[in-house]
């Protein structure tokens, strides 16, 4: 995770979802596993966690053993630092694999593989390979100055391209030279094999050219990540006051100034403990897809803030059966239009989502939101779609 501030633990309530790979490999070391009902209703099978390492995480993430990643907490803002560390995490966990991915099947498309399973029909290399990847490390070790050079041929031009830009403070030069070392390094062992094997060759420089173009593309793609994350801090923000100032009206009947109340920190540390009390959380949930797929279908980003802890596909279904329950569907900016400026900051989170959906279609990610209300039970969910 880029960026010179960054938490070395992230102090969070996590449920880390596991793949079937993920339960595999834990169930094989004899770890416990814990069944647990989400906040969609779905259960599902994963640990939890008071504080985690964002290096172990990512890990995980991208050798494919979280599905998905859940908090529930009634406040967020105090954690403002590890939910922007925890949301950026992620979405560069996406952003690796999905490089590395688009890599992968350019190479074995590529002149390189096609010459290569002619003259070794035994050991093809494609999608369905599978590759010993500690057998190849092992070469790579042996053969580091040649890795380095290679590693070299690929970053110089775009490293001076990153120096000579003079709209970037030295900061985020420091940034992007970082982003673009981490991108190098989480491409598959095999891409490293090849390039080695095939160095000086007229083929290999047209894989170096291409590595450095998707390079360049996702170093812009990662600016999302930062976008991504102040958007879903701006909705939790807004989903907490709104919850406050919910309760502080059923509180604080007749009073003029409800939403002054708020700004005193003695009660409205009174006021969270209470929803503490009736578990009226707020919920944030990452799904991930493709992620570690072999087969790069995917590669989704779902970002869902529930602003209660409440049982919401059980709900959903119920509204067939019962008329009284009244559920809406909007876009997120219909959502935020529809917000009255005394409940919630609705210009600030405006520019967010505008910013965000530019940015989005600027370096081709697809971008989608919805607001799901269902009145009955004041319960709102807001889903954030990332493909990428």
């Amino acid at each position: 995770m880029p960026g010179p501030r960054r938490n070395s633990i992230l102090q969070l309530p996590l449920k880390l979802i596991f793949t079937e790979d993920g339960i595999n490999f834990f169930i094989k070391n004899e770890k416990k596993l814990n069944r647990f009902r989400m906040a969609d209703s779905a259960e599902a099978y994963g640990i939890s966690l008071e504080a985690v390492t964002p290096a172990s995480i990512q890990r995980m993430l991208l050798i494919d053993y979280i599905s998905r990643i859940e908090l529930s907490r009634v406040e967020f803002i105090s954690k403002r630092q590890e939910i922007i560390d925890l949301s950026k995490l992620i979405a560069y966990s996406v952003l690796y694999h999905k490089y590395d991915w688009e890599i992968f099947q350019h190479l074995i498309q590529s002149n390189l593989i096609i010459r290569w399973n002619r003259i070794n029909p035994g050991n093809i290399i494609d999608e369905r390979t599978r590759i010993n990847d500690t057998y190849l490390e092992g070469i790579l070790k042996k053969n580091r100055k040649s890795i380095h050079e290679i590693r070299g041929e690929i970053l110089k031009p775009v490293l001076d391209e990153v120096n000579r830009n003079t709209r970037l403070l030295a900061e985020e030069k420091n940034i992007q030279l970082l982003l673009s070392e981490k991108f190098l390094d989480h491409l598959r062992p095999i891409i490293w094999f090849i390039l080695l094997k095939y160095q000086g060759s007229k083929d290999y420089f047209e894989l170096l050219n291409f590595i450095r173009s998707e390079l360049r593309s996702f170093m812009e793609k990662s600016k999302i990540a930062e976008y991504l994350s102040l958007m879903i801090l701006e909705l939790l923000s807004s989903a907490e006051n709104t919850n406050l100032q919910n309760y502080a009206k059923k509180v604080y009947k007749g009073s003029r100034h409800v939403e002054n109340v708020l700004y005193d920190s003695t009660v409205r540390s009174t006021i969270l403990k209470e929803l503490e009390k009736q578990g009226e959380r707020l919920t944030l949930s990452f799904k991930l897809r493709g992620i570690g797929s072999s087969i790069g279908t995917g590669h989704r980003l779902q970002v869902t803030i529930y602003n209660k802890e409440s049982e919401y596909s059980a709900l959903k279904e119920s509204v067939n059966d019962k008329k009284n329950l009244e559920i809406w569907e909007k876009s997120l900016i219909e959502f935020y239009q529809d917000l009255p400026d005394t409940e919630a900051n609705t210009e600030l989170g405006m520019y967010y989502l505008s910013y965000l959906s530019e940015a989005c279609k600027k370096v081709n990610i697809r971008f989608e939101s919805n607001v799901n209300q269902i009145l009955s039970s004041e319960l709102t969910v807001i889903t954030l779609a990332l493909s990428f």
